[in-house]
Order: structure tokens, then C-alpha cells, then sequence
């Protein structure tokens, strides 16, 4: 799953544009996967094997095969994506590097072959059959509806970010040289054959993309071919390459990853500066001085001793029922995320039906979407989410995976934030009421007094967050 990157400063205007393009959200074959929940989608996804037995036998553990010979299936996989699509995809206004990389490996490096600019169909069809270069397509989610939903939902299931590319491959090429990715990988066949190769990691759970020589690897642990309906996972760090046989004339597959940067060690780095702030106020250990000129020293060995005393204590306030606080990582995913698929021409949703009141019934909206968050920088803070599309469906999906490495502010002013409302953190019990129940009396609602069970619910209520049923 590519970061949050690419090359886009020079083409924001039309990325912006986007918003307004056709799609090519054909009609396809009747669904094989069940969107009625999360749960359900990733069941279906992963079907026949169970849920239970996929976390406890393969994630983060072991790639899973899954050849199904299932003509439903494989006729469901081929409507997500197909070699067809690009001429049409290609006069919507597509460029090198953000939306397509053209490259093929040889001698076991990738050879990029990228044009400067606007992809131009002619020259990419070129390259593809006389080259015999790969194609990788970047969050094909942009603009194919099915892939949109499926993404979404494992986004819920997952509480991560999840990206997508797809390869085309011509008959006897290979795209990429051998190489580990640091997301967990599900491949989804779609058309033609591929075969291919992995290996035991030299990096288990890799935090980071690397190519590894062939000299390094050893033989492969698994080899097999993908079929349309087939379906491939494997953990972070596995090493992999893959091509398309001489006799199939192509083929094409989507990768759909999660995990990036989403390990205790990521969450660790988030959430530890919130706890020791925290427990600084409290515990007057971590606001005595360092020692003079400690910061000036080349060894400082000696602090050891002090610093292990020093995280003992935080763990002991952590274990006192002090609550461990996501900061950077939730905000990026509630910003990031894909939203809710309503369909592409949705407007961004307004307040409608009755006002709630002191004698009303509410319920929460896109439960899955809505994310509560005590505010580590902020003094007694709680805020609840409102979640991206409620300020346009068609700018977050069209910008989803696709932002800058730092998440700076387009050349419009755009800038992505994460959107909420903010309440006393004496609110915070009632909002947990609200999230974990299917419904809820407004005056059964644990806060002190009527005025303030009235104004939650109306803040919730403007911000499309509830419905009075």
C-alpha cells in the first residue's frame, strides 16, 4: 500500500476535478460478498475459510491460498477492474506517477518506464504490448464503486487505512524484482493467470518496503498459479514476485493492504507523550531536572537506571486504570478514511426530520464512522467525530491514499482536518451511551440535567451524527 504520497503538487487543480468525473462503475455480476456489515463483508471475502480460523492460523502468521473455481466469483472479480477500463479511464485525465506507473523488471531490478505528464492510452497500450510492461494503477477506489464499498467496509472491519492498486501484466513479463511490503496483502485475481513465488521473510512484520536479490532469497516456500476468483494473503515482510506465463495473454489482479504503520510499537510512539503528560501533572518524579549538561554529553549510559525507574512508574499509572490515548494515529484515520459509499452523485448530508427533544428517541448514524476521542493535548476534553463525508462524498474518495507525505495544505487552501464536535469530558459517559446503544432515550441519557441531555442531542443532531426515530 503506497504512503500517503506521490508527485501531485503540479497537478492538484485537476485532482480537485476529479470530483466531478464519470465513473466507470459498470453494472458488473451480482455481488458475491455481503455489505450487510464489516463482519460480513470480511467473512464473505475470505469464505470458505472461517474468520476464527484465519486469525489464528495466518495473520501476521502465514500467506493463505484460496483457489475456488467458482464462476460466480471469478465473474464478480473480473467487474472490479478490467484491462478495458483504461482507454476510457485514460481520457478522463490520468498522470505518470500519481494515477499509473509503467515498469518491468530486468535482471532483477525494476526499469521504470513512466512518461512525463498525461497519460496518453496510445503510447501506454504501446509500451504495454511492445515493452512488455506492467501496469500498476493507483486506488483504482477513485473511480470504480464496487472496489469503493469493499474498501470501506474493511476500513470499519480493520480500524486501518486500506489501499488499493492493480497490476496488469502482459504474457511472459514480470512487473516488480523480488521485495517484501510492510502492509498486510490480500490479492484478488481478476483476470488472465499469474504465477507466483514466496519466500520466507528475512524481515518479519517489515516496518518498510525493501527489494530483496535473488542470491539472498533461497527457494521459494509456496508456488502456485492465481486464477479469476482466487484469492492470495500474506503478512507483512513476505517476500514475493510474481509474473504472467507465456500462453496467457494477460493478467490482471488488485491488491488491497492494510496494516501500514499500525503495529503496538506505532501505537506506542503515539500514545506515550499524551501518558506522560498526564502523569507529570500528578507524579512530581517526572517534573524533577535532568542533570546538568545532560543534553551536552556524548555518553549518557548513566541515565539509564533513572529512565528504567522512571517508565516503571508510568506503567504502574497506566495499569491504575489511567487510559492509554491514541493521538496522531486516530486523527489521521478518521481525516483519511474512505466514507460511507451512498453513491457517487451523494451530496454531503444536512439536518432533516424532527429536532430532537427531552421526550425523543435517537439513534446513532454510520455507527461504524463515528469515532470518540478523549483529547490528550486538551484539558478535560471529549469529542466525537464527523466523519469525512459530511463535507462531500466525492473530494474524499477521489483524494483517498493519494495526499502528500506530510499532509500539507493543497494550493486551494484545502487543507484535511480531522472534524468534530468537542464537549466537557463529564459528557463522556452519555456519548459512550449513545455509541454502544441501538437506541437511546434522550432523557435516560447520563448527564445532570434536562438542558444538557437537550443540547448533546441537538449538537449531535446538526451534525447529521443521530436521527430521532
Amino acid at each position: 500500500m503506497p504512503k500517503k504520497g506521490g508527485k501531485i503538487a503540479d497537478v492538484a487543480k485537476e485532482t480537485q476535478a476529479q470530483c466531478k468525473r464519470p465513473r466507470l462503475d459498470t453494472a458488473g455480476s451480482p455481488s458475491v460478498l455481503s455489505f450487510e456489515s464489516p463482519d460480513s463483508l470480511f467473512r464473505s471475502l475470505i469464505s470458505p475459510i472461517k474468520e476464527e480460523e484465519f486469525f489464528r492460523d495466518y495473520w501476521e502468521q502465514k500467506p493463505l491460498l484460496v483457489q475456488r473455481n467458482d464462476v460466480l466469483v471469478a465473474a464478480y472479480y473480473q467487474s472490479l477492474f478490467q484491462l478495458s477500463h483504461l482507454q476510457e479511464l485514460c481520457s478522463q485525465g490520468l498522470y505518470y506517477g500519481r494515477d499509473v506507473n509503467v515498469c518491468r523488471c530486468v535482471s532483477g531490478k525494476k526499469k521504470v518506464l513512466n512518461k512525463e505528464g498525461r497519460v496518453n492510452y496510445m503510447q501506454l497500450k504501446k509500451d504495454f504490448d511492445q515493452k512488455k510492461a506492467t501496469i500498476q494503477f493507483h486506488q483504482p477506489q477513485r473511480f470504480k464503486e464496487e472496489l469503493w464499498k469493499i474498501q470501506e467496509k474493511l476500513e470499519c472491519y480493520f480500524g486501518s487505512l486500506v489501499g488499493s492498486n492493480v497490476y496488469i501484466t502482459p504474457q511472459g513479463s514480470q512487473g516488480l524484482p523480488p521485495h517484501y511490503d510492510d502492509v498486510e496483502v490480500f490479492i484478488l485475481q481478476l483476470e488472465g493467470e499469474k504465477h507466483w513465488r514466496l519466500y520466507k521473510p528475512t524481515v518479519p512484520l517489515a516496518r518498510e518496503y525493501n527489494v530483496e536479490p535473488e542470491e539472498r532469497i533461497g527457494s521459494p516456500t509456496h508456488e502456485f498459479i492465481l486464477k479469476p476468483g482466487d484469492l492470495l494473503y500474506f503478512p507483512r515482510g513476505t517476500i514475493h514476485q510474481a509474473d504472467t506465463p507465456q500462453g496467457i495473454s494477460y493478467s490482471t489482479h488488485v491488491t488491497i493492504s492494510t496494516y501500514q504503520n499500525n503495529s503496538w510499537g506505532d501505537f506506542l510512539l503515539d500514545a506515550i507523550p499524551g501518558l506522560v503528560f498526564d502523569t507529570a501533572k500528578e507524579d512530581v518524579a517526572l517534573r524533577t531536572s535532568i542533570p546538568r549538561q545532560l543534553l551536552m554529553q556524548v555518553n549518557t549510559a548513566d541515565c539509564t537506571k533513572k529512565l528504567s525507574s522512571l517508565l516503571r512508574r508510568l506503567a504502574d499509572s497506566l495499569e491504575n486504570s489511567r487510559e492509554l490515548r491514541s493521538s496522531d494515529m486516530k486523527k489521521d484515520f478518521i481525516t483519511h478514511r474512505l466514507p460511507p459509499c451512498l453513491g457517487c452523485d451523494s451530496d454531503p448530508l444536512t439536518p432533516g426530520g424532527k429536532l430532537p427533544k427531552i421526550d425523543s428517541k435517537i439513534r446513532l448514524q454510520f455507527r461504524d464512522h463515528a469515532i470518540i476521542t478523549v483529547e490528550p493535548d486538551q484539558e478535560n476534553a471529549v469529542s466525537i467525530s464527523s466523519p469525512p463525508y459530511m463535507w462531500g462524498v466525492g473530494g474524499m474518495r477521489d483524494t483517498h491514499m493519494m495526499g502528500t507525505e506530510d499532509d500539507t495544505a493543497s494550493e486551494d487552501g484545502l487543507a484535511q482536518q480531522t472534524h468534530g464536535l468537542r464537549f466537557p469530558l463529564s459528557y463522556l459517559d452519555a456519548l459512550k451511551q449513545i455509541w454502544s446503544s441501538s437506541t437511546v432515550n434522550v432523557k435516560e441519557l447520563n448527564l445532570t440535567s434536562d438542558e444538557e441531555k437537550e443540547n448533546l442531542a441537538l449538537s449531535l443532531w446538526t451534525e447529521c451524527l443521530i436521527e430521532v426515530l
